[in-house]
C-alpha cells in the first residue's frame, strides 16, 4: 500500500515542491526544500501554521545571507516571505517594518525621513525578520537597542511581543516555538538629514573597505567570543586564505568564507569546522557558528 503525501492546506501563496534553495542563499550552494512555501499575506502564513501536517517539519529563511544550506536539502516547510510582508511605513518616531524588508532599505528610509538612530542596519546584509530572530548588529548597535514591538505568527494566532519578552542575548532572541516574525517597530529620532547620510556613507565605506562585499559569502561565520574578534583568533592560527576545494577562507576578512565558485556546502561547513580546530588548538577558544546551517547530509 502506497503512503499518501501529506496535503498542505489550501494557500493562496505560492508552493513549489523539491524547490532549490540554493539560488536564493548568498553562498549559492545546497539541496532543495521538500516544500517551499512563500506565504501571500499574514492570513495565509497563520492558516499554514495552524493546519500543516504536524509530520512536516517547519524551518524559516529569510534573506538568506547569513545561511548554510546543506547539500541534502531540508525536509518538510520551508517558509520564504516575500512581497506580502516587505511594507515599510515611516512614523514621526520610528519605522513599522515587515519581515521582508531589507535592513539597508529601511535604514535608507529612515534617513530619507531625516530619523536617526538606525544607520547601522545599512551595514546589515539581511532582511528585518532575519535581524530580529538573531538580533543582529553592526558598528555599535544592536536590533534590541531600537526594537519597540516586533508581530509573530504563530500556530495560535498573532502575538505582539516587546523587547523584555524576547530575552534579546549577543545574535539571538527568544521566539515562541514554531513563531515567524511579520513586522517590527523600530525607534527613531528626528535628526540632521546631512549627518545620517554621512554616517550611513562612512558604513559602507567601512564595510566595502575591510569585508568581501561581492563574493558568495555568507557574512560573518563565527560569533565573537566575550572580550575577543573572531577575526583576530583566525588570523592568529594561520588559517587566513586556508581553502578546501573551492571553499576559501577570504584573505580580506578571514571571518568569513567564500564560495570561489564551485564549492559545495560539505566544503564550506568542513573548511568552518577546520578553522574551529586550528583556532582551539592555538588560543584554547572555541569558535561558535555565527552561520546558520540548516538541512541534511547526503547519505
Amino acid at each position: 500500500m502506497t503512503q499518501s503525501q501529506p496535503v498542505l492546506p489550501p494557500l493562496r501563496g505560492r508552493v513549489q515542491q523539491d524547490a532549490p534553495l540554493a539560488p536564493l542563499t548568498w553562498f549559492r550552494v545546497g539541496g532543495p526544500a521538500g516544500y517551499l512555501v512563500r506565504p501571500a499575506d499574514a492570513e495565509d502564513l497563520l492558516l499554514l501554521l495552524r493546519d500543516r501536517p504536524r509530520e512536516l517539519s517547519l524551518t524559516v529563511i529569510g534573506a538568506a545571507s547569513n545561511l548554510l544550506v546543506r547539500d541534502g536539502g531540508v525536509r518538510g516547510i520551508v517558509v520564504k516571505l516575500a512581497r506580502g510582508f516587505s511594507d515599510i511605513l515611516v512614523e514621526p518616531d520610528g519605522i513599522v517594518a515587515g519581515a521582508a524588508a531589507l535592513d539597508a532599505t529601511v535604514a535608507e528610509h529612515a534617513a530619507a525621513a531625516g530619523l536617526a538612530g538606525l544607520e547601522f542596519l545599512c551595514g546589515i546584509p539581511g532582511s528585518i525578520g532575519g535581524a530580529v530572530a538573531m538580533n543582529a548588529g553592526a558598528y555599535g548597535a544592536e536590533v534590541k537597542d531600537v526594537l519597540d514591538w516586533v508581530e509573530i505568527a504563530t500556530p495560535g494566532g498573532l502575538q505582539r511581543l516587546g523587547v523584555a519578552e524576547l530575552a534579546f542575548a549577543y545574535r539571538r532572541a527568544d521566539l515562541p516555538e514554531d513563531g515567524i516574525v511579520i513586522r517590527a517597530r523600530l525607534r527613531a529620532v528626528p535628526g540632521d538629514r546631512a549627518a545620517i547620510a554621512a554616517r550611513m556613507s562612512q558604513i559602507r565605506g567601512a564595510r566595502e573597505e575591510t569585508q568581501p562585499v561581492r563574493a558568495r559569502t555568507g557574512g560573518s561565520t563565527f560569533k565573537n567570543p566575550a572580550g575577543q574578534k573572531a577575526w583576530a583568533l583566525i588570523d592568529a592560527a594561520g588559517a587566513r586564505g586556508m581553502r578546501r576545494g573551492d571553499a576559501q577562507v577570504s584573505e580580506k576578512h578571514c571571518n568569513f568564507l567564500l564560495n570561489l565558485g564551485a564549492a559545495t556546502a560539505a566544503d564550506l561547513e568542513e573548511l568552518g569546522e577546520m578553522v574551529r580546530a586550528r583556532v582551539a588548538a592555538r588560543s584554547g577558544t572555541t569558535l561558535d557558528w555565527e552561520i546558520r546551517r540548516i538541512g541534511e547530509v547526503p547519505a
